[in-house]
């Protein structure tokens, strides 16, 4: 936001030695910093008014000379105003382009929108997986349609991008869309990026996302529980397609790995620790922050049992990983041939571990965390899902204390009373 903008006339210092008119510039300041341009007039030094910015006297060549200078500051001071008003970038240079007729033309949201997706898909498999560059070509369809549908245009000046416009389009989303708040919130969040772009290249006075503070809802996290898990163990498959996929799933609800990190793994990755046990030591694809995970029987039962599968030895992987598309649509099959209402998907596996197979079990929630690869915390207890057994569990273990509190109490109690009759008993036989 501009706090302030001034303008001012002075005279260009020169050589003391040259003697005669000087040129008389105009300075633009925005925000403590300048820029100036010539006026083409001038002034001697002993007829210039420092303080005013003007000539003094009131000879006709003064008069007329000011007279210009106050139509070049009128000029000057208008464009500002109008700048302001139509939210563009207000700095000492786009003032003086603006005042000297040279104006860049301005950048267009779907402009800056394709060329963030374009470099995004030059990045594809480096930085970026193809799920995050579909969703971001989604998100610019959705713009591009809101456009169309609430102002009937194509395309929009980022610096016309305000407060409303984001409540607009977040209204469309809900309304027209029929989005659910998640899902709009996400759609915000990758228009918020390319905002961000914008505001780091100047293209963008006022950030219009500083009032717009939209908050996710917490979804109920569906996982499997331990029957289920051992339905899944337990099931004798003929196909061996459904098996490989089936021990895959549960090598994550073990593990707590997503898809694209069981994936990705490699046998060199499966280390002895410090305590003897295996270990997997590997980087998630989608932060790469490091996992550290203590390998459980259930597990590494699994990995022994494709150590010799054509598909590892040839790409050195951990395990048969098929692509993600049939691993879901197998994993579908399985549900139904184990009679699981529920529907299996590798996101369903991770929370499982953060779950059923760690918090549940008394594993704290830091070290669940660490395992998961999650940087903060915070993160870890969206997936943190207490089933009802484990608070039946921990509530049986406090009724149980309460019971054997009440129990000592009352032994304490009563043998205290004995102590006192038999004092009195005492004090009666003297």
């Amino acid at each position: 936001m501009v706090t302030n903008v001034s303008l001012l006339f002075y005279l260009k210092k020169r050589n003391s030695k040259v003697k005669g008119p000087v040129t008389i510039y105009l300075r633009f300041t925005v925000d403590g910093k300048r820029t100036e341009i010539s006026t083409n007039k001038t002034c001697t030094p002993e007829k210039w008014d420092t303080k005013n910015g003007r000539i003094y006297g009131n000879s006709e060549a003064a008069r007329t000379t000011n007279s210009q200078l106050d139509r070049i500051h009128a000029r000057a001071e208008e464009l500002y105003k109008l700048m302001e008003l139509n939210n563009e970038v207000l700095t000492a240079e786009t003032l003086k382009n603006r005042f000297v007729g040279k104006v860049e033309r301005a950048k267009t949201l779907v402009e800056v929108f394709t060329d963030h997706n374009d470099k995004m898909e030059a990045l594809l498999g480096q930085d970026y997986e193809k799920s995050t560059l579909t969703r971001y070509k989604t998100c610019l369809s959705h713009v591009k349609d809101f456009m169309k549908y609430r102002y009937q245009i194509t395309d929009i000046p980022v610096a016309r991008v305000s407060y409303t416009f984001l409540e607009d389009f977040d209204y469309y989303l809900r309304s027209v869309r029929k989005n659910g708040n998640n899902c709009t919130i996400k759609y915000l969040k990758n228009l918020g990026k390319v905002i961000r772009i914008c505001l780091g290249n100047g293209w963008l006075a006022v950030d219009p996302y500083i009032n717009y503070k939209p908050k996710a809802k917490q979804v109920d996290r569906q996982v499997i529980n331990l029957e289920e898990l051992e339905t899944l163990k337990k099931r004798e498959f003929t196909i061996e397609r459904l098996a490989v996929v089936r021990d895959v799933f549960v090598f994550c609800c073990y593990t707590g790995l997503a898809y694209a990190d069981v994936f990705k793994l490699k046998r060199e990755e499966l280390v002895e620790g410090a305590d003897g046990d295996f270990w997997i030591f590997t980087h998630r694809k989608k932060t790469d922050t490091l996992s550290r995970i203590p390998v459980l029987p259930d597990a590494l039962e699994i990995i022994q049992k494709y150590q010799d599968h054509i598909q590892c030895k040839i790409l050195d992987s951990l395990l048969p990983v098929m692509s993600n598309q049939k691993m879901n649509a197998y994993l579908k099959e399985i549900a139904v041939l184990c009679q699981i209402e529920k529907p299996l998907t590798f996101h369903i596996a991770r929370h499982t571990f953060a779950t059923t197979v760690t918090l549940n079990n008394g594993v704290p929630i830091e070290s669940v965390s660490k395992m998961l690869g999650h940087t903060s915390i915070k993160t870890t207890q969206i997936y943190a899902k207490v089933m009802d057994q484990k608070i039946g569990a921990d509530m049986y273990l406090l009724k149980t204390k309460l019971a054997s509190d009440a129990i000592l109490y009352t032994e304490r109690k009563h043998q205290a009373t004995l102590g006192i009759t038999k004092s009195n008993l005492k004090s009666n036989e003297k």
